[in-house]
């Protein structure tokens, strides 16, 4: 049996495992005499249509072996405690621009926790940098086909990227990216920058490099390393400024020229942070390819203006009242003032004052909207004529929780602020409708960029 113990926490109404009388708390231990390591064996072992699981029932400790005739595609309907069904595989590496080596002491402990797990590559589109993984692991992900793989690659130059994840074993991954390459498994890659290490010279090299993974090797995003304010003791790293931006642009964008019209892909991408900080346009839609690379930055203000544009052409506009604010990161204020502006075309008489929320829990070079703090944003907010709703983007809170990355709940906002707080959603349609009054509820999806919450039995989050 795996390490995990597969214990059911939630069955579905009406499916087999109703059927089969198995309860939460009961837990799973064999399919057809095979044991299970993870999510992967058992959607694996879910394809037959006939399949004999071996139960533990919780109440009576008694193991019951259950036959099961079913279709190929259809599940059992159970939710089990740990989605993963084992251990997250933490991250071996010491990275000189690892973010969570940047976080304040007295966060909650999941915070902490670095993964480098290539299931979460495939399930939460999490990268990692194959530092971690052995053979074998390569041969499930091909025996399994867990594709899309994203990799976060820094460098193809094997002694600087020893140098960048602190690994004497980082610079030997390359092998493992042929063998999945050969194999076609799809994958993805992220370049994250760092002023003086892995730009200018070394950035033409890895890019070159990469293209030889082409067409496995789908895309390729660019993003600039993040610096907060708690980096003493760490590698001294230096912020990008205007100047900077646009010369990784113009490489990027000269390497896309070229590739264009041998791939009919534009293939390496500069994220978003790039053009904002160089003062230049967003690229037009077509150069992102279908927005492969959309939760990592890359093409996200792009689709969201061209959705907003899309759900005002089907609107005629009216004289309704409104008077809200918009809490944001500094970064993307003046591209939410812009769809403001759009909207006012039609609905003038809807106010809208954007405020963009100065990070001082991590520092004032930290601009993005993903790490603004409760903290922050009631104390620069607190006392403010804010209207009669505050609007914030669902990627300030937790994945489906209403909580900040310090804690901080939204009701704890509204409390303090004395305001009512509607969190929109990533679509430009819920921007539109949360600016309109016409939100009916929302999601909160985020995409958990730094912090692992699904772990039932992984112990202590390590440090590295």
């Amino acid at each position: 049996m795996g390490k995990t113990a597969h214990i059911i926490r939630k069955i579905e109404p009406g499916s087999i495992a109703e059927e089969m009388e198995m309860e939460p708390g009961d837990e799973i231990l064999k399919i057809n005499g095979n044991d299970i390591e993870d999510i992967f064996d058992y959607r694996f072992l879910m394809n037959d249509s006939y399949i004999v699981v071996l139960l533990k029932k919780k109440k009576s400790g008694e193991e019951w072996e259950l036959e099961i005739e079913k279709d190929p595609d259809e599940d059992l309907g159970v939710e089990f405690e740990n989605g993963l069904m084992d251990d997250y595989k933490s991250c071996s590496n010491h990275c000189v621009f690892c973010f969570i080596d940047q976080m304040p002491k007295g966060m909650r402990d999941t915070l902490y926790f670095k993964d480098d797990d290539s299931r979460l590559s495939f399930l939460q589109g999490n990268y990692v940098t194959l530092t971690n993984m052995s053979d074998s692991d390569i041969d499930r992900i091909i025996r399994y086909r867990m594709e899309p793989i994203n990799i976060s690659f820094q460098t193809t130059n094997p002694e600087l990227r020893r140098k960048m994840l602190h690994n004497r074993f980082a610079g030997d991954v390359f092998p493992k990216v042929k063998r999945l390459a050969d194999a076609g498994i799809e994958m993805n890659g992220q370049i994250v920058l760092c002023k003086g290490l892995n730009d200018g010279e070394e950035l033409e090299r890895t890019i070159r490099d990469l293209t030889g993974y082409l067409p496995a090797l789908r895309s390729l995003s660019v993003v600039p390393v993040g610096l907060s304010r708690f980096r003493d003791g760490l590698y001294p790293l230096e912020p990008f400024n205007g100047d900077d931006a646009a010369k990784v642009i113009d490489r990027i964008e000269s390497w896309q020229k070229k590739l264009y019209p041998k791939y009919g892909v534009h293939f390496v991408h500069a994220s978003d942070e790039w053009y904002l900080l160089a003062g230049r346009d967003i690229p037009e839609e077509e150069r992102y390819d279908g927005y492969l690379q959309l939760e990592n930055g890359v093409g996200m203000l792009r689709l969201l203006e061209t959705e907003v544009r899309e759900e005002l052409r089907e609107r005629s506009g009216d004289d309704r009242i409104r008077n809200l604010t918009i809490a944001t990161g500094q970064l993307p204020a003046d591209t939410i003032r812009k769809l403001c502006g759009l909207i006012r075309e039609k609905y003038p008489q809807v106010c809208v004052r954007i405020v963009p929320i100065r990070n001082d829990f991590f520092g004032e070079r930290i601009t993005v909207s993903g790490l603004v703090t409760g903290t922050d944003l009631i104390r620069q907010l607190k006392g403010k004529e804010l209207g009669e709703e505050l609007l914030i983007p669902c990627n300030m809170l937790r994945s489906g929780e209403n909580v900040f990355l310090d804690d901080i709940t939204v009701e704890q906002v509204i409390m303090e602020l004395k305001v009512p707080v509607t969190v929109v959603d990533p679509e430009g349609k819920d921007f539109c409708l949360a600016v309109l009054g016409e939100t009916k509820g929302s999601t909160h999806r985020r995409r958990q960029m730094y912090e692992q919450t699904d772990r039932s039995s992984c112990g202590t989050p390590e440090r590295g």
